[in-house]
């Protein structure tokens, strides 16, 4: 069964961060962009 848990706002903004530091190794950033895929859709 897959999980269902989400990545916080938090941890989210953590990962943009990474994505968009250009001094960010390429494992960092394939984790970041893991986390972000897993974030949960706004609410409007």
């Amino acid at each position: 069964m897959p999980s269902q848990r989400k990545t916080s706002a938090r941890a989210a903004t953590a990962a943009g961060k990474v994505l968009n530091n250009k001094n960010s190794s390429k494992n960092a950033k394939t984790a970041a962009g893991s986390a972000i895929s897993q974030r949960a859709p706004k609410k409007k």
